[in-house]
């Protein structure tokens, strides 16, 4: 896994027929978007706790937040569970221990591990998980919808014509102007099916954090 000078990078991938799990590199990472996973989940825990069905206004806003992007969207969505202390409890639930949520309105400033991402990925691909099969499906949906533009990162593993379920995160640092880049989903190589995560900071351009978070998926998968 060839890192840049100046840049870092963790990645973590489980074969989810085996059960094989390979962590490479560590650290803890700001999460910049790919902590939208979590803010859906925690919008659908509330959800499934109050016994509804997710608002028109909500699905609009968890459609825009996932398969585009959309900041507004989730900056909405993060307000409605109660900023950083409504994440840190709906990821407790789920089994994160190292993630936790950026400071006031930052969402995007939450810190992660690749560890913790995977935990998330089994609550959503997985089975035992605290999210309800409804609740689930509806992730896995909008992971597997995500514009072409913005399918980077660990689809870039997949053979040809296999459905790919991803969320991704780049983000340049005010204080640096190097960029986070980081990437998470579901894909099939070889007919196996695997949860990956990678991160990484410290990247000269988006464009050097895409390449190291590609190439760190494909080693690890290697």
């Amino acid at each position: 896994m060839p890192v840049g000078e100046g840049a870092r990078a963790s990645v973590a991938a489980v074969d989810l027929g085996s059960g094989e799990t390979v962590c490479r590199g560590g650290g803890v990472f700001v999460t910049a978007s790919v902590v939208k996973v979590d803010i859906l989940t925690a919008v659908l825990l509330g959800a499934q706790d109050a016994g509804r069905e997710l608002t028109g206004v909500e699905r609009a806003y968890a459609r825009a937040m996932i398969v585009r992007s959309d900041n507004r969207a989730a900056s909405a969505l993060w307000d409605g569970i109660g900023r950083a202390a409504g994440l840190d409890a709906a990821n407790a639930r789920l089994g994160l221990t190292r993630t936790v949520g950026g400071e006031g309105p930052l969402w995007g400033l939450t810190r992660t591990t690749a560890e913790d991402r995977l935990v998330l990925l089994r609550q959503v691909f997985g089975e035992g998980s605290e999210l309800n099969g409804a609740s689930r499906a509806y992730v896995r949906e909008l992971m597997e919808g995500v514009v072409p533009e913005q399918a980077w990162g660990v689809p870039s593993v997949a053979g040809a014509g296999t459905v790919r379920a991803v969320k991704n995160g780049w983000l340049p640092r005010d204080a640096t102007g190097l960029w986070v880049v980081n990437s998470m989903g579901r894909v099939m190589v070889g007919g196996r099916p695997y949860l990956v995560a990678a991160l990484s900071d410290g990247n000269a351009t988006k464009e050097r954090g895409v390449a190291l978070v590609e190439g760190a998926v494909a080693s690890v998968l290697s």
